[in-house]
């Protein structure tokens, strides 16, 4: 049942790019969380506004795309991998102008291992949303993966600019105690 679904939503999907709505509009909410969360005074209060923007991405452009994202999150949490990846690749060929699809798709890249298909995912989700936090620390991530040092670092750091609580602070912290 689910490899007949996912391949239904595979076939569909270039039909379907025409006919997605665009995508709530967050961008003011987005940004009064980002600050909230760069003035917060602690990590227990950046993660509630972390939440809170989580809430706004995940916002589907419609009860299709909200569906597809809702799949493809729960396969993955589940570990499967390939068929989250295909229910994904539906979800961006049906809203390609939805960062939170490409976010969620390098995901699963990126708990591949392939940070090269991550960081391809990643930089169109920025190019949609300059300011998704997240997918800025996992572009990031994924550029150490490559071994490209110092441009995750600098993509981490932007990164923590908007959110200096962020988990991956520690990482970051590590990577310049490195450099010593």
């Amino acid at each position: 049942m689910r490899l007949i679904f996912a391949l239904c939503l595979l076939t569909a999907a270039p039909v379907w790019a025409e006919t997605c709505p665009p995508a709530p509009d967050i961008r003011l909410d987005a940004e009064r969380l980002i600050a909230q969360m760069q003035t917060a005074p602690d990590e227990s209060t950046a993660r509630g506004h972390m939440n809170a923007l989580w809430l706004l991405w995940t916002q589907a452009p419609d009860d299709t795309a909200g569906a597809m994202l809702e799949r493809g999150m729960g396969l993955m949490q589940r570990g499967e991998l390939a068929l989250a990846a295909r229910v994904l690749d539906g979800l961006t060929a049906y809203c390609p102008a939805w960062a939170e699809g490409w976010n969620q798709r390098a995901f699963v890249d990126f708990q591949a291992g392939d940070f090269a298909g991550a960081l391809a995912g990643l930089d169109r989700a920025l190019a949609l949303d300059p300011r998704h936090v997240a997918a800025m620390a996992g572009r990031g991530l994924s550029l150490l993966g490559l071994n490209r040092q110092a441009e995750g670092r600098a993509a981490l750091e932007a990164a923590l600019r908007l959110n200096r609580w962020m988990p991956e602070r520690r990482l970051l912290e590590k990577l310049r105690g490195q450099d010593l």
